[in-house]
């Protein structure tokens, strides 16, 4: 799954496009509505002298969660310490990181969901009054030390915050949703990512690759350079119509941004299934996948994309995924839709 050139999770080249990250929200594409509600809760932050409001974003990976976080430390001109869930192994590590702040300063926890619980628990005294309580020895001779910390920012991310705990999900003031990008956003993306790249890319080049981007800038951006990789070996480095059209089609994605692995998943449950519905479990255990890795990375952009359909008795297969993989609806399917 890693390999997978749509893949919205990041991969090791992606941290070679650091330099494509907007540093002002006034750079930042899409996100409209979060970016204004943002530009005025740093405008007040900043006349007040105070540090934001603790912040919670969530949506697909890919979306810009991180790259706002970023944004948020930049313009409110200050640190930015970041670190993710699974890497909070345990109490002291917390810890460490929040004494080590300064004032004014900006935490960010990408996949908050993942922090342990005993972990968790200490953010809450830390967010709320901005302190912590050690427990210094054991047994009888334990005792409570109350640890002050300088005011800060936390800025959590997730890609499931059905799984954050209320306590948690509670104690943030800004919470935000990033939705997917329209494609002429994606397409503004692609064009300013071309430039800082300095690619050459034609309009109609650069608009067939927004169509197939599943409306996420992280697999534009990898769209881009790969197309670019082909145009330059097969042509003279300018990204046309023609050689980015081929390009894609030997990455095999499609015209709806679906890549081999979706088109699997979706054959897999008209031909072996009838179309549905099934359960989630079976999809995984027949096309090898991990269950986890269905619900959260293939199976919410098919069900935006209307390909799949979530049904209290499991996952059914759409009459557009009938059309798209040109498979014929059975009669009994059809009446279906009727009723």
């Amino acid at each position: 799954m890693s390999q997978r050139i749509v893949s919205p999770k990041p991969t090791p080249e992606d941290q070679n496009l650091e330099t494509l990250r907007p540093k002002r929200l006034t750079e930042y594409v899409g996100q409209e509505q979060v970016k204004q509600n943002l530009e005025i809760f740093i405008k007040a932050a900043q006349a007040r002298g105070e540090p934001l409001d603790h912040i919670l974003l969530y949506g697909p990976p890919g979306l810009g969660k991180t790259t706002l976080a970023y944004i948020i430390a930049n313009e409110m001109q200050t640190r930015l310490k970041v670190t993710s869930g699974p890497a909070i192994e345990k109490a002291g590590d917390l810890v460490a990181i929040l004494s080590n702040l300064e004032n004014n300063d900006i935490l960010f926890i990408d996949e908050i969901h993942r922090l342990n619980r005993a972990i968790e628990e200490i953010l809450y005294p830390a967010m709320e009054d901005y302190k912590i309580d050690l427990i210094m020895g054991q047994g009888p001779s334990a005792r409570s030390l109350e640890f002050k910390l300088n005011h800060f920012c936390l800025i959590g991310a997730t890609t499931r915050a059905s799984l954050l705990s209320s306590p948690l999900r509670d104690r943030f003031g800004i919470i935000h949703h990033l939705n997917f990008y329209e494609e002429k956003e994606i397409a503004q993306i692609i064009q300013r990512s071309a430039k800082i790249l300095n690619i050459p890319a034609e309009n109609q080049a650069i608009g067939i690759l927004a169509q197939r981007s599943r409306r996420t800038p992280r697999v534009a951006n990898r769209l881009l350079k790969r197309v670019r990789d082909f145009c330059q070996v097969k042509g003279r480095g300018l990204v046309n119509l023609d050689l980015c059209s081929q390009a894609l089609e030997m990455m095999q994605v499609d015209q709806y941004g679906l890549d081999e692995i979706d088109r699997r998943i979706l054959k897999v449950l008209i031909e072996k299934f009838q179309g549905g519905p099934v359960g989630i479990n079976t999809i995984a255990a027949a096309t090898g996948e991990d269950e986890a890795t269905i619900e959260e990375i293939y199976e919410p952009f098919l069900m935006q994309k209307g390909f799949l359909l979530r049904t209290s008795r499991g996952r059914q297969a759409s009459p557009l995924a009938y059309e798209h993989l040109g498979i014929k609806i059975p009669m009994s399917k059809q009446k279906e839709q009727l009723i």
